[in-house]
C-alpha cells in the first residue's frame, strides 16, 4: 500500500510538471537513479540533466504571460502522462516491486496525471489564464510531492488523492456551472451562444 500512495504522489507531481519532477528525482537521488527509470535510462546522463534543466527552464518562463500559458497547457497535455506514467513506475520499482506491478502502476499514473493536467487545462480556459502565484504554488507542490513520494509516501500519497478528488470536484461544479448558463429555453446549454465556449 505504500508503495501504490508513493507511485500516486509522484505521478500528481507529473501532472503538475513535466521536467521538473524529473530532475527533482535525480538531484534528490542520485544521478544515477535515472538509469533505473523507464525510458530514461537509454539515454546519457548528462544529456539528460540539459534536456530536464531546459525544459524546466521553458516551464518556468512560458508561465509568465498569456500565449506562453497557452503553449504550456498544449504541451503538458500531451507529455504529462508520459511524465506520470514514468515517474509512477521509478517509484515503484525504487520498492522493489514486480514487473507487472511496475506496469500497473505506471498506467495508474499515466491516467492521474493527464486527469490532472485535463483539469488545470479546463481551469486555465475558465479563467482565461493562471495567474502568476498560481503557478508559483504549483511548482511547490511538485516539488512537495516528489519529495513527499519518497520521504514520506502515506503523506504524500494522501495529499495526492486529495489532489485528483478536487480535480473531480471542479469537473463536476464546471459542468453545473455550463448547463446552468443556458440562455433560451430547453436542455441545450449552446441555445442562446452565438460564440463558442
Amino acid at each position: 500500500m505504500i508503495a501504490i500512495l508513493a507511485s500516486i504522489s509522484a505521478a500528481a507531481a507529473g501532472g503538475l510538471r513535466i521536467a521538473l519532477p524529473l530532475l527533482v528525482i535525480g538531484f534528490a537521488r542520485n544521478m544515477y537513479f535515472w538509469e533505473q527509470v523507464p525510458l530514461l535510462s537509454r539515454i546519457n546522463p548528462q544529456v539528460l540533466l540539459g534536456i530536464l534543466v531546459s525544459w524546466t527552464l521553458c516551464e518556468l518562463f512560458l508561465a509568465k504571460n498569456l500565449l506562453g500559458q497557452r503553449i504550456q497547457q498544449t504541451i503538458q497535455i500531451g507529455f504529462s502522462p508520459l511524465a506520470g506514467g514514468i515517474l509512477g513506475s521509478a517509484v515503484a520499482l525504487n520498492f522493489g516491486l514486480e514487473r507487472f506491478t511496475v506496469v500497473i502502476l505506471g498506467l495508474l499514473g499515466a491516467a492521474i496525471a493527464l486527469v490532472l493536467q485535463l483539469v488545470q487545462s479546463g481551469w486555465f480556459f475558465r479563467l482565461r489564464g493562471l495567474p502568476l502565484w498560481f503557478n508559483l504554488a504549483e511548482d511547490i507542490l511538485c516539488i512537495s510531492l516528489v519529495l513527499l513520494a519518497f520521504d514520506a509516501p502515506t503523506q504524500g500519497g494522501i495529499i495526492a488523492l486529495l489532489l485528483l478528488w478536487l480535480a473531480l470536484r471542479s469537473s463536476a461544479a464546471w459542468r453545473y456551472w455550463y448547463v446552468q448558463q443556458a440562455a433560451g429555453p430547453g436542455d441545450d446549454p449552446r441555445a442562446g451562444k452565438s460564440a463558442p465556449d
